[in-house]
Parts: C-alpha cells; sequence; structure tokens
C-alpha cells in the first residue's frame, strides 16, 4: 500500500491480531516495533516477520504501568528515530470470563479490564501522540463489536472498548487539524491462532450462523485494515468505527 514504506509503526499488543498485522505492515515496507506484556509471545511473532525479510523489534512492557507504556515509545523512537503510526491493540482476555453481567461481576474483574483495556490505551496515546504529532502519523485503535452491540454478558469488555471509541474520537477531533488521524476497528468473531486449537467447533459454527458470511474472521482480515487506514489510501479517514466482522452488525 502507498505510503507505509520506511514508515515505524509501533504495535502495543502482540497478540493474536497484532502479530498478524506487524507481518502485513512489514510486508508493506514499514519498520515495526512489537510490545506485549509476553516478551516469548512478541520474539515469535517478530521472528516470523524476519525470517520473511521484514524489519520487527519485539519489547516487553507492561500496558497497566504508566511508565512502562512510556518505556515502549521511547524505545522505539531511539531504535527508529521516529514513530508514525500506533496500533493500540492491547487487551485482557484473562477476565473476559468472569465478565458476567452487572449485578454479579466483581468489581476485580472491572478494575482489571478498564486498567489495561481503557487506561492503558490512554497511556499509549499520550505516549505516543507528541512523536506522532511530529510526523503527522495516524493511530488505530482496536475497539470490538461488543462497543455497540448490547449484550447480555460481559459489560465491563463493552464498557472498556466504548471507551476506547470516545478515546479515538477525542484524538480525532482535538489534534486532526494538525495532521493526526484517529480511527477504531471493530473486529468481530476473529479466529486467532490459539482460539483455532482451544475453541470448540460447535463454538465456532454457532458464531458463524449469526454471521452475514461464509467464514468467521481471521487475524489477516484486520491487519488488512490497520493497513489501509496507515495507509495513504486511508489519508481522508479520520474519527471513524470501522466494523470488520464479516457483516455480524449492520450500523451507518
Amino acid at each position: 500500500m502507498r505510503g507505509l514504506d520506511g514508515k515505524v509503526a509501533v504495535i502495543a499488543g502482540a497478540g493474536g491480531i497484532g502479530g498478524e498485522t506487524a507481518a502485513r505492515l512489514a510486508s508493506e515496507g514499514a519498520l515495526v516495533f512489537l510490545g506485549d506484556l509476553d516478551l516469548a509471545s512478541a520474539e515469535d511473532h517478530a521472528g516470523r516477520v524476519r525470517t520473511k525479510g521484514g524489519t520487527c523489534v519485539p519489547f516487553a512492557y507492561d500496558q497497566t504501568d504508566d511508565a512502562s507504556v512510556k518505556a515502549l515509545m521511547d524505545a522505539a523512537a531511539a531504535q527508529f528515530g521516529r514513530i508514525d503510526f500506533l496500533h493500540a491493540n492491547a487487551a485482557d482476555l484473562r477476565t473476559i470470563f468472569d465478565d458476567s453481567d452487572a449485578l454479579s461481576v466483581g468489581l476485580d474483574v472491572f478494575d482489571q479490564t478498564i486498567s489495561v483495556n481503557l487506561r492503558g490505551m490512554l497511556s499509549c496515546t499520550r505516549h505516543a501522540l507528541p512523536h506522532i504529532l511530529r510526523s503527522k502519523g495516524a493511530i488505530v485503535y482496536t475497539s470490538s463489536t461488543a462497543a455497540h452491540a448490547g449484550e447480555p454478558v460481559r459489560p465491563c469488555y463493552a464498557m472498556s472498548k466504548a471507551g476506547v471509541t470516545a478515546l479515538m474520537r477525542h484524538v480525532a477531533s482535538r489534534w486532526g487539524k494538525d495532521g493526526i488521524r484517529a480511527n477504531a476497528i471493530a473486529p468481530g468473531m476473529i479466529i486467532t491462532e490459539r482460539l483455532a486449537v482451544t475453541m470448540a467447533q460447535s463454538a465456532q459454527d454457532e458464531m458463524l450462523a449469526g454471521c452475514r458470511s461464509p467464514r468467521l474472521g481471521r487475524s489477516a482480515d484486520i491487519a488488512a485494515m490497520v493497513a489501509m487506514l496507515f495507509s495513504d489510501d486511508g489519508a481522508w479517514i479520520n474519527g471513524q468505527v470501522i466494523a470488520v466482522d464479516g457483516g455480524s452488525t449492520l450500523r451507518p
């Protein structure tokens, strides 16, 4: 895609979508700095990128720790001399199975979900944005269709993702005139490498039944949209939530 060659992209959150996005951006010529709480995961994905001739540097950071997030951005800028793009992707999916409903969910589940999925997104934004302002680049946030679907379960997750949408729109509104683009992608059911192994086929079939597509999503589907939004082809897209969900949700 046009405009990605030689640009520097930080991906905060390597698991699943993040790793695939690193591969896609690197294949387009971008220099990728890949952060994750699990350094082994980041190293694995970075190694795959490098075997195909791309540039990808792994880095361990904790999204709940503001100083650690700053260290991620500082290290990326020191490594490559600039930051053009941020894909704010990390989320805590460990608590999602305990995210029951508003009456019974533990406040510890809420606190952990918000700490990673929302407070951490603010940390990523505030530490990447000064660099991105200099390069007049772009931010893509990973939101979720859960933010607007109105599910009977997962209220903490949905609230965190709705908050990500609000943060994205703030960034687009506050700094759009300065050349910054901020958008969010709302994935549907994405069968990552891990889910392909751990998720029962019956559960996948149930998800597929509610999707206006002959298949469920893949991490590559999200990576392709991130690449487009970062590219010159996405130059006039700002402040938008773009559902990449096979038509599972229909909304303006």
